[in-house]
């Protein structure tokens, strides 16, 4: 028992391992000689060393250990804390705060219940299981496009919940197949990940690896490039996902029983749209057009545009997102404002120091010349044959490194080093970059690879060899879409 008489959390086994590991990976990697590395350089990558331990283990949070490995960045001397805490500034931070403020409101308002019940009432849908199961997963995709995957999922989970709850008490003479209830909770967490690779803000990983090809390769990708790729790529994953779990996971029954009639009902519950549902409504749509006007300007009139280049200096991603995000200031909710003050700053502030401390320790590794070190050390290790071979390594590499950990630590670990192989050996690092920031929101097979995976493993429906199983076959069917995909499209956003 803590002082205060509350329960402390025991520490899993690889936890107490990574508290012991990580300071013994600084000071190891700070005692090998590294011949041709600056002291910076060299003292940078103990730092990292200790860093990738302590994310890949969790001994503390994540967002901790990227402030830790920010921190000691300035004590041993790697940078000047201006430097060092720069990326902490960057506009993609601002960026994360306006959609992560818009996605609390849609939230707290219930507009993503009411758009999750308008779909499943079409009449399209009804009581046929499979109609069912594609419609779910049809709005979990386009909910978590624009808001956390995280939060999308804890929202379908309860409708799909309810579903299945209504098969209890079904009569047992149309028991329904076991499989259905699995195939329903995963696609509630595949279609969750799948989705928020259509935008740049669906998944932090993305705007990650925006920021590492903006400040490492020069390269910007605005909202509507993303999209280019991003929108092809969730489509043709979900439209697998679609076919593989309604092989997979048949119900065994023409309709369920009871679930037309609940999704009526709590339609009907929801009532008519109130003030703040209309404000919120406002708010996102006029943030969507801010977002997108841009490439339409570039698709009319080109990207060497006068208009275009004005659009895009005055009115990039992250001051449109804060320009949306702060009309819910000023719209009018249900009984005050849109959204309050107390409220907006209970967003997710850890993804947001995440990003800023794994920024700051991608930037720092080409600053030092680390990186470059490491992608040729590396490249000298690979049989690489050119571009393709690349971009199959880094998204392999990427996937398998979700599996393990976070898709925000996995995006800031791989993408770096990825961008440093490129260089080191004088191929173009976009389209590795690109597979790489995308395959780190893949990660199927286990629950502890995804929020949204332990959120439906929790239902108790989900046998973990069958998540297993069905996970693997997802992750394979991701890494060749992205490959795919990636090595098609990316020539529509140089």
């Amino acid at each position: 028992m803590s002082a205060g008489g509350t329960a402390t959390p025991e520490r899993r086994p690889s936890q107490r391992v990574g508290a012991v590991l990580a300071p013994a990976a600084l000071l190891l990697l700070l005692l090998v000689p590294m011949p041709g590395l600056k002291p910076e350089a060299h003292r940078l990558a103990g730092i990292l060393g200790a860093v990738v331990v302590l994310w890949v283990t969790e001994a503390l949070p994540l967002p901790v250990t990227a402030l830790l490995g920010a921190a000691a960045c300035v004590v041993l001397g790697v940078a000047p804390a201006k430097d060092v805490l720069a990326p902490f500034a960057d506009p993609l931070i601002f960026l994360f705060i306006g959609a992560f403020i818009l996605s609390r409101a849609i939230f707290l308002h219930g507009l993503d219940r009411r758009v999750a019940y308008a779909v499943l009432g079409l009449r399209w849908v009804g009581a046929r299981p499979t109609r069912i199961l594609v419609a779910v997963g049809a709005v979990t995709a386009a909910i978590s496009a624009w808001i956390s995957n995280t939060a999308t999922t804890a929202m379908m989970y309860g409708i799909g919940m309810s579903i299945l709850a209504t098969l209890r008490g079904a009569d047992e003479r149309r028991a329904i197949d076991p499989r259905y209830p699995a195939g329903l909770m995963l696609m509630i967490s595949y279609a969750a990940s799948v989705g928020g690779l259509a935008t740049p803000v669906g998944t932090p990983p993305n705007v990650i690896g925006i920021g590492f090809l903006r400040s490492l390769v020069g390269v910007e990708i605005p909202f509507f490039k993303w999209c280019l790729i991003g929108v092809p790529v969730v489509l043709v994953l979900f439209a697998f996902l679609c076919l593989y779990l309604r092989a997979v996971a048949p119900a065994g029954m023409r309709e369920l029983p009871g679930s037309a009639e609940l999704i009526r009902s709590e339609r009907a519950r929801l009532g008519s749209w109130t003030r703040g549902q209309r404000s919120v409504a406002i708010a996102f749509g006029v943030t969507i057009a801010l977002w997108v006007i841009p490439g339409l300007v570039a698709l009319a009139l080109g990207e060497h545009s006068a208009p275009y280049q004005l659009v895009t200096r005055r009115m990039p991603e992250g001051v449109a997102a804060v320009l949306g995000a702060l009309l819910l200031f000023l719209l009018p909710g249900d009984g005050g404002r849109a959204i309050t003050w107390d409220e907006a700053v209970r967003i997710d502030w850890g993804v947001v120091l995440l990003y800023g401390g794994g920024f700051a320790l991608g930037v720092l590794s080409f600053q030092t010349g680390l990186a470059e070190a490491m992608g040729r050390g590396i490249t000298g290790l690979l049989p690489l044959e050119g571009s393709f071979g690349l971009l199959v390594a880094s998204v392999l590499a990427a996937v398998l490194l979700s599996e393990t950990t976070s898709n925000t630590a996995a995006a800031n670990m791989i993408v770096p080093v990825v961008i440093s192989i490129a260089k080191a050996a004088n191929l173009d690092p976009l389209e590795p970059a690109l597979g790489a920031t995308m395959a780190a929101s893949l990660g199927f097979m286990l629950p502890v690879s995804t929020p949204c995976n332990a959120i439906v493993y929790g239902s108790g429906y989900i046998p973990l060899g069958r998540m297993i199983r069905w996970g693997l076959l997802l992750d394979l069917a991701g890494i060749v879409v992205i490959i795919a995909l990636v090595r098609l499209l990316t020539p529509l956003i140089r």
